[in-house]
């Protein structure tokens, strides 16, 4: 049975006077990320909007112990981690549980600069959960446009909107058939914690994404955070799925509705018009062109899930 919010454990892992910004995903999401882990946790994490708010050195935002490495480097440094566990493990200078190894990273990270280590970590199967909290730009350094920008979306790299279409990460990620890979949002947080839970009691490489409107980035209002994130999911943008072994087993919350019924997508104009980086075009005479676009792009990923579902 999926978890109540209510019922999810007191303890957190993000503490208070970090440097985040005011609604930040990244944090909201580490939260029940945390609540899922419990405290026997290492993590690791590249250069991005958490690294900037984590705190300074010996004083930190995280109960976990953090290791800050190279931005390319994410899926090698995890596995090296695991490595040396597994090796003090074997000489007995380990005792009792094995901590679980995770890194907490963002789209630019996993998308684009970290893809390499993330695909070869990712083809070894090694044995640690790695996290994209995916803003959809690189948000730390100035909002640049990265692989998980879509397409239209203004940064600062793109001012005139960005030309070319987002990666499918997930789907990239499908395919490397790893034993467990979910999609997460920040608003729906009990959601996103029990496939953590799944992904914790699964022996090597799990992949879970979990979209995360960024609002200084997007050009939103901070309150609205969670309203952006729970429109992303009614509207499919942000479908939520599981998957094992290269197959999706599992359709969650709202995503399954739309998927299983073909009803068509609610609340995409909604969505679009909330964000600054797309008013150059829901203020022109592309409006509607650019809505059945991204309602097609929509329909066409649900046809995707349902080709890779185990019947």
């Amino acid at each position: 049975m999926a978890t109540r919010i209510k019922d999810l454990p007191a303890e957190e892992v993000v503490l208070s006077g970090n440097g985040a910004c005011a609604s930040c995903p990244s944090t909201l999401a580490l939260r029940s990320v945390g609540k899922a882990l419990g405290p026997n946790a290492i993590m690791l994490l590249t250069p991005s909007c958490t690294v900037a708010s984590m705190g300074v050195t010996p004083q930190m935002a995280f109960t976990y112990p953090a290791m800050n490495i190279c931005f390319a480097t994410a899926g090698s440094s995890a596995a090296g981690v695991v490595y040396a566990l597994e090796a003090q493990a074997m000489k007995g200078r380990l005792q009792g549980e094995m901590p679980t190894v995770f890194t907490w990273i963002g789209d630019g990270g996993t998308y684009d600069i970290g893809f390499q280590a993330l695909s070869a970590a990712a083809e070894r199967n090694d044995n640690f959960i790695f996290f994209c909290y995916n803003n959809e730009a690189y948000s730390n350094t100035g909002v640049q446009r990265s692989g998980a920008t879509p397409a239209y979306a203004v940064t600062t790299t793109t001012p005139g909107g960005k030309t070319e279409n987002k990666k499918n990460m997930p789907l990239l990620m499908l395919d490397h058939r790893i034993p467990y890979m979910a999609t997460a949002s920040v608003a729906y947080p009990a959601d996103l914690y029990d496939k953590v839970v799944k992904a914790k009691g699964i022996k090597g490489f799990k992949y879970i994404e979990i979209f995360a409107p960024c609002y200084p980035g997007w050009k939103f209002e901070s309150k609205d955070m969670v309203k952006l994130a729970r429109l992303a999911v009614r509207s499919g943008i942000n479908l939520l799925w599981e998957a094992e072994n290269g197959y999706i087993t599992h359709l969650s919350g709202p995503t399954k509705a739309l998927v299983e019924t073909g009803a068509a997508p609610r609340g995409l104009e909604e969505y679009l018009e909330a964000q600054g980086r797309f008013r150059h075009v829901m203020t022109s005479e592309k409006k509607e062109a650019f809505l059945q676009g991204v309602e097609a792009g929509v329909r066409e990923e649900m046809e995707l899930l349902k080709g890779r579902m185990r019947i």
